[in-house]
């Protein structure tokens, strides 16, 4: 089984920036992908950010490309998003979550954290 407890999000102003973590537990969780996800107020989950088990892997949606920076620290189990020049449309809940070796799917999912940018 695993867990994932995402933590760091909070209001920003537009072009600050904030740091997402998510703390994930279980025993196979350093060989999963993991990524980022973001739903809006009434908008459809999206994807942000993944990474491959390695961390020498990564794949950005293009609305944040340039703006974002997913990585881990297989020794703490954590990921983190990096954020940085936030903008209102950036405001949503962002989940993180694990897809296991040889899964084809994001099988666990995290509780969400708010992000929430003032223009």
């Amino acid at each position: 089984q695993v867990q994932l407890v995402e933590s760091g999000g909070g209001l920003v102003q537009a072009g600050g920036s904030l740091r997402l973590s998510c703390i994930a537990s279980g025993r196979t969780v350093n060989s999963a992908a993991m990524g980022w996800f973001r739903q809006a107020p009434g908008k459809e989950r999206e994807f942000a950010a993944t990474i491959n088990w390695s961390g020498a892997g990564t794949y950005y949606a293009d609305s944040v490309k340039g703006r974002f920076t997913i990585s881990r620290d297989k020794a703490k189990n954590t990921v983190y998003l990096q954020m940085n020049s936030l903008k209102a449309e950036d405001t949503a809940v962002y989940y993180c979550a694990a897809r296991l070796l040889g899964q084809p799917d994001y099988g666990y999912w995290g509780q969400g954290t708010q992000v929430t940018v003032s223009s």
